[in-house]
């Protein structure tokens, strides 16, 4: 066992904080009897005597080695609604209206260190990574379970984005089969001491804050969000996002909310809630209950991103801003697609399919014009009939 551990076990009771992670006795040999003061390291490092005499200074030997610890709780704050990281959904340009839109600060979709390492130059890599303008800063997002090549992509991202970036995040939510069954994402939970150590080489190797983000637990027989997330909080992470619900629910049923509550009660670094967030009122109500420093919206924003400005204005003046009429659903969803083909090429007109079923959920004649938008062979022809379907919308309204 971790000799730490067993000192934070034995000490706990007269611990200075329930944060202080890292305990250990520090003896000084001389004439007589060996002489003992014991000293609670907090998650920055910084000592503080629980017994024993203060004539023994503290062993710099169990002092941090990272960098000092970055407050995010500013940033985060001030955010108050993130566009969560949606792997195939939140590229380049559904970042650049969201964030037109309200969003306080935007992620990168994940990015596999494994194939930073191995295909660094891959045309797939470099779309993930590129930023609208608006987005800087922008979270980074990386998944991964091999410290060392996590801490290596991580030092080279910081060098190419150094000032365009907030934070580097680490994945440990991703639910996928072929991710979770190399270890990655989610899997993670099961090994939190991984996990930890993942996180404490990118912090003690790159100069810039380290979060990540994770769900309730693996299944509802192993919920660890709260050990979990002290484990990663001792390791160097700055920040942490939660989201309500087990490996096993992927995205079904309901988030549990308390899981949340218990992790922000637990923790010292800001935390970030997500989990059916569908609405202003969810947005409002989630800070409300879990007292959490920051909203994390997800599906929530698919083919709507006025959640943002929503959500922004109730919680800050109490305003309900009106939803977008069915025309400005459709404009935006034209001007998606307009950008989406500049950004990725003809071929993203595919991608877009999914994103205007979105748009038009519940619009008039939505399910046919669905089927018309499923058969679209090019980018041109997506484009028209958004133009047909909107002068038909036009003539009903």
């Amino acid at each position: 066992m971790n000799p730490y551990l067993i000192w934070f076990d034995r000490l706990l009771s007269r611990a200075p904080s329930p944060h202080c992670m890292l305990i250990r006795a520090d003896r000084r040999q001389g004439e007589g009897p060996e002489v003992t003061a014991t000293y609670a390291y907090d998650p920055w490092g910084n000592p503080t005597l629980v017994t024993g005499t203060a004539a023994i200074a503290p062993s710099t030997r169990y002092h941090r080695r990272m960098q000092p610890r970055r407050d995010l709780a500013p940033l985060l704050r001030s955010a108050l609604v993130i566009l969560a990281p949606m792997a195939g959904v939140t590229d380049a340009p559904f970042r650049a209206i969201c964030k037109r839109m309200g969003a306080g600060l935007t992620y990168t979709e994940m990015v596999s260190a494994k194939g930073l390492h191995y295909n660094p130059g891959a045309a797939a890599a470099r779309a993930l990574l590129s930023f609208a303008p608006e987005e800087v800063p922008v979270a980074i997002q990386l998944f991964g379970a091999d410290p060392q090549m996590m801490a290596e992509q991580a030092a080279r991202l910081y060098e190419r984005y150094a000032g365009r970036i907030a934070f580097l995040d680490v994945n440990m939510g991703c639910p996928v089969a072929k991710v979770v069954r190399k270890g990655e994402g989610c899997a993670l939970m099961r090994d939190p001491e991984r996990a930890a150590t993942v996180v404490r080489a990118i912090a003690e190797r790159v100069d810039a804050p380290v979060t990540a983000k994770f769900r309730a637990g693996w299944s509802a027989d192993e919920v660890n969000a709260v050990e979990f997330a002290l484990a990663l909080e001792e390791a160097g992470a700055c920040a942490l996002a939660v989201h309500g619900r087990t490996r096993e629910q992927f995205y079904s049923g309901r988030a549990d909310w308390c899981v949340i509550v218990a992790v922000k009660s637990a923790v010292r670094v800001p935390v970030i809630g997500s989990g059916d967030v569908f609405s202003a009122d969810d947005a409002k109500r989630m800070l409300e209950q879990t007292g959490v420093d920051a909203v994390m919206i997800a599906r929530g924003a698919q083919g709507n991103p006025w959640i943002f400005a929503q959500a922004r204005a109730l919680i800050e003046r109490g305003e309900r801003l009106p939803k977008p009429s069915w025309l400005e659903r459709i404009d935006v969803a034209r001007e998606h697609a307009e950008a989406l083909v500049a950004f990725a090429g003809e071929r993203a007109f595919t991608r877009m399919r999914k994103h205007v079923a979105w748009y038009v959920h519940e619009m008039p004649g939505a399910a046919r014009f669905r089927e018309l938008v499923n058969h679209a062979r090019s980018h041109a022809e997506l484009v028209a009939l958004l133009d047909e379907y909107r002068a038909w919308i036009a003539e009903k309204s």
